[in-house]
């Protein structure tokens, strides 16, 4: 008896899962108490929450991280996140001079700079070359099958990479160094007119990230193409890029209407003051998938037939919403939220329940409700894609 008081009075300061209207019950089981506080709506569910919808949710800090001379990689892919069947996203940093060799994929590739520099290069199918350096808040992308390579400049740089497949792998890729590898020195011979001691000194197995130094400038890495280059960049500065300002925070939307070359992937950058919250909405084009970069939030999906889950977000998180299930975020904390919203796609697209029902006849929407005039006047025809709430912790049901 003694020993189970002990227990019980090393818990006493941890959150236990008890509603404030005394639902629930103490944990005095073996737990992970840091988890729990990381993720209160989840050990805590809004009486709201109901029925069984699947994680939406996984952190890079849970996956297995592969460590190289010349920086790192870490994936989420259906693996790690099942219901991610649309996209697939990998986490990478390079030190100054690191490279992410000559490679190519089956998939289409979209990035998002998180901090420092980089040099990107490719060539397109009809030999148009692509030379740019990239920084915080810049994208690229590179359609299916066109072979490029990433190096970090001075300061190093980590970005996100986001694949048009929720089973793609980045170690299931083309490499120059593996093909290299896995072809007869005499055949490489033949395919570049040179002796076969021209290869004494190649890999024996690809390379993937590898340390050399840092490159110079861009004027003097330029490399004269006789075909020009590429119609459509393949970089699209999306921090400089103009944003929806609304009370609760700021929105930058990216597709192919202003980045003519990505096709498969849309998103949007949302940052959300706090005391903000994502409107409630859904997207009728795709599933949603999210990267969250800085703050902490929660978002409850909707997934009709009487079904809701809560969950709670921070930076390195990655959320995911199915085709069509509504859903809000809030800003939990004191800082801002911010993150990336990514569709498999062409275009951005939402649904705003504000702007639906302030668009349909009033009447009609009042008889559905059982709503007055309060509700009713406060709707907007024009969408706010970032709204103000100050419900945070009003809307906790911890003790």
């Amino acid at each position: 008896m003694k020993k189970q008081l002990r227990y019980q009075s090393s818990y006493k300061n941890v959150p236990q899962p008890i509603r404030d209207d005394g639902a629930g019950a103490a944990d005095l089981g073996p737990r992970d108490v840091m988890r729990d506080i990381e993720n209160p709506d989840m050990l805590v569910p809004p009486a709201t929450d109901a029925g069984t919808i699947p994680n939406l949710k996984f952190s890079f800090s849970d996956t297995h991280m592969q460590l190289h001379h010349g920086g790192w990689s870490r994936e989420v892919t259906v693996r790690e996140l099942p219901i991610a069947t649309t996209i697939a996203g990998v986490n990478m940093s390079l030190t100054p001079g690191g490279v992410r060799e000559l490679h190519w994929h089956k998939q289409a590739e979209w990035a998002y700079m998180i901090w420092g520099r980089a040099r990107i290069t490719s060539v397109d199918q009809d030999g148009r070359n692509f030379i740019h350096d990239v920084g915080a808040g810049d994208l690229w992308f590179f359609p299916p099958g066109i072979p490029h390579s990433i190096q970090g400049l001075e300061e190093g740089c980590e970005f996100l990479l986001v694949f048009d497949d929720g089973s793609f792998s980045e170690f299931d890729t083309f490499t120059i160094t593996d093909w290299f590898a896995h072809t007869p020195k005499d055949v490489l011979a033949a395919n570049f007119g040179v002796s076969e001691s021209s290869f004494a000194h190649i890999p024996t197995k690809q390379r993937y990230i590898f340390q050399t130094k840092v490159p110079g400038s861009l004027d003097s890495q330029k490399v004269p193409d006789p075909y020009g280059t590429v119609p459509k960049s393949f970089t699209h500065r999306l921090l400089a890029q103009e944003p929806i300002v609304t009370p609760g925070g700021t929105v930058r939307i990216v597709d192919s209407r202003n980045f003519p070359i990505s096709t498969t992937i849309a998103a949007a950058l949302v940052e959300i003051k706090p005391g903000g919250m994502r409107e409630m909405h859904w997207h009728p084009n795709n599933d949603e998938w999210q990267y969250y970069l800085t703050g902490t939030g929660r978002m409850t999906v909707f997934a009709a037939n009487g079904t809701a889950r809560t969950f709670n977000y921070r930076a390195g998180d990655v959320g995911y919403v199915p085709f069509a299930m509504g859903h809000y975020i809030q800003n939990t904390g004191h800082q801002s939220l911010w993150f990336l919203e990514m569709f498999k796609s062409n275009r951005f697209a939402d649904i705003s329940l504000n702007q639906w029902m302030a668009l349909t006849p009033n009447d009609l929407v009042q008889d559905h409700l059982n709503v007055g005039s309060e509700l009713m006047n406060s709707l907007r025809k024009e969408k706010w894609p970032v709204v103000k709430y100050d419900g945070i912790a009003k809307s906790s049901g911890q003790t």
